[in-house]
C-alpha cells in the first residue's frame, strides 16, 4: 500500500502541488491529475451498502491560487435539472445527481464551512455555511463536466479560488474536508460519503465526521 493510499483509507485526503502548466481551459491536464492518488468511496452515508457501480473517485491538486478537485463518478442512472442560471448556478442542486465537497479551512469554527456541488451536466452551487445560516459564497469557481454513457461514468472538475476559502493560504496548514455523492431524483436515493456521517437519516452536514486535508509539495505516489 502506498503512503497516499494509507492516508486516504484513514482520515486524510492529500492535495498535491501542481507545477505543470494548465490546459487551454485553465484546468490540470490528464497527466497532471495522475500526480494525485485517487481517494475512492462507494458506501452510503452510514458506511454501509457498498455499491461498486456507484463508486466515486476524487483527486486533488493545488497551486497558491487554486484548489482543483476532480470527481470521477460511476453511475446507474443520471437525473439532472434541465435548467440553471446563465452562469450555470442552480439552487437546490442537491435534489438531483451531484458530487460535493465540504471544506473547512479553520477547524476552530466547527460549524462554519464551505460547500461546493457540481452535477453531471456541469451545473453548480457554492455556499457558505454557519450556524443557522446559509449564504451564496460567490467564490468565482470554474467547472467542467463530461458525461460518458458508454462507460457509465461522469467526470467533473472544479477550480476553487483560494481567496474564496482563506484570507491567506498556508500550505503547511491542515484543513478539514468531506466528499459526497447523491444519485437519483426520488427516494430512496443513493447518498454516499467518504467519511460516513452515520446519522439515522441522510445528512451530510455533520462536520464532526470530516476527515483531514493535507497539502503536499510533491506526489508521494510514483507516477
Amino acid at each position: 500500500m502506498s503512503p497516499h493510499e494509507a492516508m486516504s483509507r484513514e482520515r486524510t485526503a492529500v492535495a498535491v502541488r501542481l507545477h505543470e502548466p494548465l490546459d487551454a481551459n485553465g484546468f490540470p491536464t490528464s497527466s497532471s491529475w495522475e500526480l494525485s492518488a485517487p481517494l475512492c468511496f462507494n458506501r452510503d452515508w452510514q458506511g454501509k451498502n457498498a455499491d461498486p457501480e456507484r463508486e466515486t473517485e476524487v483527486r486533488l491538486l493545488w497551486t497558491p491560487e487554486s484548489l482543483f478537485v476532480r470527481f470521477r463518478a460511476k453511475f446507474r442512472v443520471i437525473t439532472v435539472f434541465p435548467d440553471a442560471e446563465p452562469n450555470g448556478r442552480r439552487d437546490q442542486l442537491w435534489d438531483r445527481d451531484v458530487a460535493e465537497v465540504f471544506l473547512q479551512p479553520d477547524s476552530s469554527q466547527l460549524r462554519r464551512y464551505k460547500e461546493f456541488e457540481v452535477s453531471p451536466n456541469g451545473f453548480w452551487i457554492d455556499l457558505d455555511i454557519a450556524p443557522d445560516e446559509k449564504h451564496d459564497l460567490k467564490s468565482g469557481l470554474r467547472r467542467r463536466a463530461i458525461l460518458n454513457e458508454a462507460t457509465k461514468t461522469w467526470v467533473a472538475e472544479l477550480a476553487l479560488p483560494m481567496k474564496s476559502l482563506v484570507a491567506y493560504f498556508d500550505a503547511a496548514a491542515t484543513w478539514r474536508v468531506n466528499f459526497y455523492r447523491v444519485e437519483g431524483s426520488a427516494e430512496p436515493r443513493f447518498y454516499s460519503a467518504w467519511r460516513p456521517t452515520k446519522t439515522p437519516v441522510p445528512n451530510f452536514h455533520v462536520p464532526e465526521a470530516f476527515g483531514e486535508l493535507a497539502f503536499v509539495q510533491r506526489p508521494l505516489l510514483r507516477r
